[in-house]
């Protein structure tokens, strides 16, 4: 695993975080105080967290004037989707494996004979 990697998962592990993209991406591109306007963050707060999703390449950002924009960075998302999954199957793989480990011990202490 990269740190970019460890980067997507401190990013994404967080619920507030993962609810400010979602917002942003609903309106496509947003300041902070447009985006503390719909959570129930703090400006600041806000703040703090485009700046984990900005280290992490899920969002990015432009200046308007006095203003920063932030956009969510959909090649980036596509990646962080295909990282979670692969993830998601490498447990899958884990859990099915001691899955059968059990049922194979389980069948083989239903076929001993009784202990005298």
């Amino acid at each position: 695993m990269t740190d970019l990697d460890d980067e997507l998962w401190t990013a994404v592990a967080e619920p507030g975080r993962r609810r400010l993209l979602d917002v942003l991406l609903v309106h496509g591109e947003a300041t902070p105080t447009a985006l503390a306007a719909e959570l129930p963050f703090t400006r600041q707060a806000v703040s703090k967290h485009l700046a984990v999703l900005l280290d992490a390449g899920l969002v990015t950002q432009r200046r308007e004037g006095r203003e920063v924009r932030y956009t969510v960075e959909p090649d980036r998302l596509h990646d962080a989707a295909r990282t979670m999954i692969a993830a998601a199957n490498r447990w899958n793989a884990r859990l099915n494996a001691i899955k059968r480990m059990a049922e194979s011990l389980h069948r083989a202490e239903e076929h001993e004979p009784p202990r005298a």
